[in-house]
């Protein structure tokens, strides 16, 4: 595992190795530096990839920041499991030292080295949550303690992630679901493919050992339970995090588990169904004389009458070459963000419109500079257009009571069974949270 910082200057390439760990020795630890002419090689050709080769060696990179984060391997090694354990390292490092950059690398060596000794072991992922690490490497320095040495209690504790002794004057739980929706639409308007990717993430600040319940509603099936009624909600690709209780799921579809403290992804999940787009959005371009293009968007929202969608934002991208856009919309404003190379059509409230009203409109005219001759050759690439804005869908129970006692009482989740997500034509991700303002509260 090796950080490499990018060169600055393009000519010659020069990168510079800020850290490097060599788990396992059968890869030179040389092998490094051909990694950045490689990248830079690739990049000018148009074929770069997250997996380059030189050799028999296979490096496999992220970029964070100013930074490259490069794992090697000769091995048949799992590609998932190296990037998922790359974008840890990123998260555990800016845990530990809020930016990680190069300056953060440099003046942390030490803790660095013991952090990569501790997150991996001979090529394998160990311990990767960062609130375990901080029992073991601490930034400040310890007093000697006197008498015989103790291990940290997560190394003989059977719940590795979290500790003991925590406590709290008041117990709150926080639940989240975010959940994104992608679609892909032909030219004529047919939708061709829609699935929803969604997570439940929670804040858990709870004393003790607590064990909390998820129950979830009998219309929602997995994809190793077989499909059920035309009604019902089918999960696949499910993915728990490592506190719950498989075997107790598998037995009666609970989720049980002792939660980490703090801030984690309780679970994730994708589901392939075909739902009514809430807000359908339609794009034109018409390509004009003098390099000039112009966008029609249009926004017609379908659902129900007594229903208003808040703060949505509709993101359109436009060419990295684009200048001089000139604006006019029905609703909301418009803004041009040109380090995103796109346009922000922000609407405060998107009210739910009978059918023959009028829907919402913005029209853009953009100025392309490196447009050489007549614009009918142009070919304008369609990268995929998204929104964003709040969705709820969640209900929380327990018993007759708005929150959950404690701690006798389950945490109930019921997800309806034709639930309500924001869609839009190409591709959408639209958050999804609790409509509590208030904190679930555990006396």
């Amino acid at each position: 595992l090796s950080a490499v910082k990018a060169p600055v200057c393009p000519l010659p390439p020069r990168p510079q190795v800020l850290i490097c760990r060599n788990y396992r020795g059968d890869v030179d630890m040389s092998e490094v530096e051909h990694f950045m002419p490689i990248l830079m090689e690739k990049e000018e050709e148009g074929m770069l990839s997250p997996i380059l080769a030189h050799g028999g060696v296979r490096f496999m990179w992220i970029k964070h920041n100013n930074l490259y984060l490069v794992a090697t391997s000769k091995k048949n090694a799992c590609v998932s499991l190296v990037f998922s354990f790359l974008y840890k390292v990123v998260q555990v490092f800016s845990e530990y030292f809020k930016e990680l950059e190069e300056e953060s690398i440099r003046d942390n060596f030490v803790i660095i080295y013991e952090l990569l000794d501790e997150l991996m072991d001979f090529g394998y992922p160990q311990t990767t949550d960062s609130k375990i690490l901080q029992e073991y490497i601490t930034q400040e320095g310890h007093k000697l303690e006197t008498g015989a040495p103790r291990p940290p209690a997560t190394v003989t504790n059977a719940v590795s992630w979290r500790s003991e002794g925590i406590k709290y004057r008041k117990n709150e739980v926080f639940l989240d679901v975010i959940e994104s929706v992608n679609l892909l639409v032909s030219a004529n308007g047919n939708v061709l493919r829609s699935e929803i990717v969604g997570s439940i993430k929670m804040r858990v600040f709870l004393s003790g050992m607590p064990e909390l319940r998820l129950g979830l509603n009998d219309k929602v099936l997995f994809d190793n339970t077989g499909r059920g009624k035309s009604k019902s909600v089918e999960l696949e690709d499910v993915k728990f995090h490592q506190c719950v209780r498989l075997s107790r799921f598998e037995n009666d579809r609970t989720i049980s588990f002792i939660p980490p403290d703090g801030e984690f992804e309780l679970m994730s999940y994708r589901l392939n169904t075909h739902v009514k787009p809430l807000i359908w959005i339609e794009s034109v371009i018409e390509k004009h004389s003098h390099s000039r293009i112009e966008y029609m968007i249009k926004a017609k929202s379908q659902f129900k009458r007594r229903s208003t969608a808040n703060n949505v934002e509709i993101h359109i991208p436009v060419p990295n070459d684009a200048d001089s856009p000139k604006f006019k919309t029905t609703v909301g404003s418009v803004k041009w963000v040109p380090e995103n190379s796109e346009i922000v059509w922000s609407i405060k409230s998107f009210p739910s419109l009978p059918l023959l009203q009028e829907v919402r409109k913005a029209r853009v005219a953009l100025v392309l500079l490196k447009v050489l001759g007549d614009t009918s050759s142009l070919s304008i690439a369609a990268p995929p257009l998204w929104m964003q804005g709040p969705s709820y869908s969640l209900e929380v129970r327990s018993g007759n009571r708005k929150g959950p006692s404690w701690p006798s009482s389950s945490l109930k989740m019921v997800l309806p069974s034709a639930p309500s997500f924001c869609v839009c034509s190409y591709l959408l991700g639209s958050p999804v949270t609790v409509p509590h303002c208030r904190p679930l509260r555990c006396s």
